[in-house]
Formats: structure tokens, sequence, C-alpha cells
């Protein structure tokens, strides 16, 4: 059914019905979003719709799904609940529908801008669960009309049944990670505790009290960026990271990350290859994020390479796509494990003979590529190496 095909009343309502049981059979806060959006835009017959979430603690909201977000790149753009109808939902806890929002000097115009849809006019309902505002559901340009008590009622109805699900969601996301940071917790800790009780046996040599000085700075080093990746990829799935689109050259970007890892490169002799183009098209993108994917993989291609080893780093446009590709001369990894290296946590068993890892880098990196519109793959053969692919649309 499209947007402009009329829905009587009954049907309307059967259909908030069938929804609800759709939103509390998942848990994926994405696809729950996703679902939302696209189902008020079809009951209210609307062009597009948003769902703006808010931090209470900071008092603001943050644009966190659309039905024309084609990417990831858009969430987390602050929207101020002084200055905007968003924040008037918020603070007042009462619905809005306004025919001509040009004429609301409320109005705060950089979504549309981002987004590159203008609004002209503008259904918001407050999600309220437990008597607490959890954000802003908005229906944007009726397409037939204007927006009717009607659609604020149906609206209003399935605010109320997506905030208790995003409420769930949100509960079970945070316990999930929480629980899985425990688990990785535990090793450097036993380490920690270990190292620094046999350190104070008056027995050991100065020799071995070195030795557990030394696993004391490398395990206190593991869990500093446990905990910074931790949080990297918590904004990232909760979509609370912001960020900041512009133009993109690729190969300064690529030039860049290679300088960077210049020192690790050397320290372990191995040669770097470029295979780059004197130019590529532009990519929109946060360059922060990708230039931090770029560090990740070659870190991993020089970690887990050998002793020598060489990279291969190259770039080719493959139509409106620009893939990056970095190949290594590692030892390679067996099929049953490379479906698991995007998993949060997961480190093919017995790599840390050959370097440690917090085992959440890739999943980051697979986040912050997909925000981008991108998708990133691993191939690898046991004895040979490892390549990696990242493709990224290209501007416009």
């Amino acid at each position: 059914m499209s947007n402009l095909d009329p829905i009587t009343r009954p049907a309307r309502f059967l259909r908030l019905i069938e929804v609800a049981g759709n939103l509390s059979s998942t848990l994926d806060l994405d696809v729950l979003l996703n679902r939302i959006v696209h189902t008020a835009a079809d009951l209210t017959g609307a062009q597009e719709a948003s769902i703006l979430l808010y931090d209470e603690n900071n008092e603001e909201l943050y644009f966190q799904a659309a039905t024309n977000m084609d990417s990831g790149l858009m969430r987390g753009l602050i929207v101020p609940v002084d200055g905007s109808i968003a924040g008037k939902i918020v603070r007042e806890r009462r619905a809005e529908r306004i025919s001509n929002v040009s004429d609301e000097p409320q109005h705060f115009g950089e979504v549309g801008e981002t987004t590159e849809v203008k609004t002209i006019s503008l259904l918001g309902i407050p999600m309220i669960t437990q008597d607490k505002v959890i954000g802003v559901l908005e229906a944007i340009n009726k397409q037939v009309g204007e927006f009717t008590q009607e659609d604020q009622e149906v609206l209003s109805a399935l605010g109320s049944q997506a905030a208790i699900a995003i409420v769930n969601a949100r509960l079970f996301q945070q316990s999930d990670l929480i629980a899985e940071l425990v688990h990785e917790l535990r090793t450097p800790l036993a380490s920690l505790n270990t190292a620094a009780h046999l350190s104070m046996r008056p027995e050991i040599s100065e020799e071995q009290r070195m030795q557990m000085a030394e696993t004391i700075f490398k395990e206190t080093q593991r869990l500093s960026e446990m905990t910074t990746a931790f949080l990297d990829i918590a904004r990232l799935e909760s979509g609370r990271y912001q960020f900041r689109v512009e133009e993109i050259d690729l190969v300064v970007l690529l030039k860049e990350a290679v300088n960077t890892m210049q020192s690790r490169l050397e320290e372990r002799n191995i040669q770097v290859g470029l295979d780059l183009p004197d130019s590529l098209p532009k990519v929109q993108g946060d360059y922060d994020k990708l230039k931090q994917v770029l560090l990740n993989l070659i870190s991993n291609a020089i970690k887990y390479n050998r002793p020598s080893g060489t990279i291969h780093i190259s770039s080719q446009v493959d139509g409106k796509t620009i893939n990056i590709q970095i190949r290594d001369t590692g030892h390679g990894i067996l099929p049953e494990h490379r479906r698991e290296l995007f998993q949060k946590f997961y480190r093919v068993p017995g790599s840390d003979q050959h370097a440690t890892g917090t085992g959440l880098g890739l999943s980051i990196c697979k986040k912050i590529v997909e925000a981008h519109g991108g998708q990133i793959e691993l191939d690898s053969e046991v004895s040979v190496g490892t390549l990696v692919t990242v493709s990224l649309p290209v501007s416009g």
C-alpha cells in the first residue's frame, strides 16, 4: 500500500494491532526504528517520517532514524530542545500539528538541509513510557491535504507502542554489551592480580620482578584500549555518535594513515606497497572515523603479519563505488573463524601468540563503514595472508 492510498480508520487501527506484534518481535534497535518510521509515514500518508531520541541528562534531542536515511551519517545530529518544534513537543509533552512550518519561529531547519527534504507540514508526537519522554516521532509533509486529528490519534497510538519497544531494546542492548565487557575484563584483571601478588613476594629475583612489572604495564594498556573501544562501540550502536561529514580525498587519507603507522612498520621490518591512482572521486564521510578504520586495518596487517612481511594497499573505482584493499602476507585465517571476525570481542583461537587485541576493532570498523553506506569484507588463505576490502559510495 502506498502513502497516497486512502486508509480507512478501522484499517488503520487493525494495522496498529499488527504493528504492535512486529515491534515486540525484535530487540535489534536499528531494525525496530526502521519499522517505526516506515509505519508512521504509511499510516499518516506522509512523505517521510523520523525519530529523534531525547537525552534527559544533556537536555538535547538527537536525530536517530528516518525513512529517507540512506546511511547512518545523519545519526547523532543534535537538535536543540530550545529553538525547535521537537523540543517544544518534549517540553510541553503534547503533539504538534503544523500546516506550514515556515510560519513557526521554532522550526529548526538544519535537519532538512542535511536530509535534503524541505519540511512544509509536520505532525509530531512525544513518545512517552513510564511517564518519561524518550523522544519524538514526526510525520513530515502530508501528501494529500493536511494532517488531521485522526492522523494525530493514530501516530500517538503508534508512538506509545514504539516507546515501550525502544526502551526494551535499549535495555537488552546495554545489558548484553555490559555482560560481554565484564566477561572480557576477567582475563586482564586476573593477570594484573597475579602479577601484583607475585611482585610483592620477597623471594623473587629482581629480573622476575621486572617481568611482573612488564605484565602489569601490558595488561593495564590492554584494559585502557578495551574500555576506549567499548565506549566507541557503545556510542556507535546506540546511534549517539555524531558524524562530522565532509568531502574526503581518499588518496590523501590513505597516505596519511600509512605515515601514521610508519614507526610500527619499521619495528617489524614490514614493507608497504601503495598502488593508488593520482586522484580518486571524493567520498562523503567523517574523516577521523574513516581514518580510524584504516589505522585499525593496517595495524592488524602489521600485528598478524610475518616478520619482514609485506602489506599491499590499493584502491580502484568500480562504477559508483571506491574499493580500498589491504592485503598482508600473514598466517591467514581458517574459513570457520572468518565468519565470526566482525562479531564483538571475537578473536581467532591462537591469535594471542602473535599479538593481543580487544576483539572489538573489526566490529567497530564494520559499524563505521556501514554508517557511511559502505561494506567491509574479509578473505583469507592459511599460510598465504589476508585481504580486507572496504567499499565506499562515491560522493553524489
